[in-house]
């Protein structure tokens, strides 16, 4: 079977690198010839641009313009070196269009050839995001008679704001196969009126413990450490890596800026991020795929809400197998921090669930079902 994905793919993102490599590996896994849509509008291709210019008011003024971008040059050209990973991994492990596209309009004058068109995973629809109102990502461009589903498509939140509920609906309703990533998505659905969703899990489940083993390169064993994957800068995740770092003697590692770490990762990618996961002896994060990975590694781990309202991504997949007290809020039990994860128990709900995610996944590719 002819498949075609379309996902953020090339954000440089570790979570989004390796769930769009985790569907187009497992459809591969299992016969299909799969492709990732090279889809890169204005508003995902601003990444590492020397002469990018995020605020408007240093854009209409050029004198500030140029003290803008020479303030910045010094930090983008090391971050270069971050790109750098995140394209030698796109090279090597994803399989991606020969033509690339900005706009949904580009996509429906030439649509990429296949027989099963799915959108997802990731925060593709997240309405606070671009992404999440572009119709590209909903498959308005694949042609009528085609199976279009989407997978594990994230909202992120809790809702949909008023003024986009109807294009919305709209758009998902021209899908053959709803599998979403989050209960919470069930629930959106559900008031858009939508009854046909499905809950799956992340692309990352897909495959094995083994197949990302292999992935993955040994850190450096001389010491144990605790990684610390947080992107707010978050005072109680400071806090809670200190006191298991003296009670148990660990180092901290992070990728992040950090004024109490014992070693900053520099240049983190894809690879470098399942490797330093898979090596720690515990995980703190307020990241999703680093919370799935620590599963899939079976870390011990914890996870501190983010500040940005897009919790219910850790807390339904902590909520599925039934791990719920690996988050932690502010008026935490230190002992329930430390308290080792049921990875017998765990597995059993997630082996379920991954299972139930490849069924979806078959009536997908081998369906007769095309909305016309």
């Amino acid at each position: 079977m002819k498949i075609k994905t379309i996902t953020c793919h090339d954000v440089y993102n570790s979570g989004a690198s390796l769930q769009a490599y985790a569907l187009m590996k497992y459809l591969q896994n299992n016969g299909h010839e799969v492709e990732i849509i090279d889809y890169k509008p204005d508003y995902l291709s601003n990444h590492y641009k020397l002469s990018a210019v995020s605020n408007p008011k240093y854009e209409k003024n050029l004198i500030l313009k140029i003290i803008y971008l020479a303030l910045k040059l010094p930090q983008r050209i090391l971050a270069l070196r971050i790109k750098k990973k995140y394209d030698e991994f796109k090279d090597k492990y994803l399989n991606i269009t020969k033509i690339r596209y900005s706009a949904n309009e580009e996509l429906k004058r030439n649509p990429p050839e296949a027989d099963v068109y799915i959108c997802g995973s990731d925060q593709i629809w997240n309405s606070r995001f671009k992404n999440g109102k572009d119709p590209a990502f909903y498959l308005d461009f694949a042609p009528k008679g085609k199976v279009r589903a989407s997978y594990a498509a994230s909202f992120a939140t809790e809702d949909i704001e008023n003024g986009l509920k109807e294009i919305t609906k709209e758009r998902i309703e021209k899908i053959d196969f709803i599998g979403v990533r989050e209960i919470s998505a069930l629930n959106i659905l559900e008031d858009l009126g939508i009854d046909k969703g499905i809950q799956v899990m992340d692309p990352i489940f897909l495959l094995d413990k083994k197949e990302w083993n292999n992935m993955t390169y040994e850190i450096d064993k001389k010491e144990k450490y605790i990684f610390v994957y947080d992107f707010d800068g978050n005072e109680l995740i400071k806090e809670i890596s200190m006191k298991i770092a003296k009670e148990h003697n660990l180092k901290i590692y992070t990728p992040y800026k950090c004024d109490y770490c014992d070693k900053v990762i520099k240049n983190m990618g894809p690879i470098d991020f399942i490797s330093y996961i898979n090596s720690a002896e515990f995980v703190i994060s307020n990241s999703f795929h680093g919370t799935a990975f620590s599963i899939i590694f079976e870390k011990q781990f914890i996870v501190v809400n983010r500040k940005e309202a897009i919790n219910t991504r850790m807390r339904d997949l902590l909520n599925i197998l039934n791990i719920n007290d690996r988050l932690i809020g502010k008026k935490y039990n230190f002992n329930n921090v430390i308290k080792k994860v049921d990875y017998k128990k765990a597995n059993e709900h997630l082996k379920e669930k991954i299972k139930s995610s490849k069924d979806y996944l078959d009536r997908v590719v081998y369906s007769e079902n095309r909305i016309c």
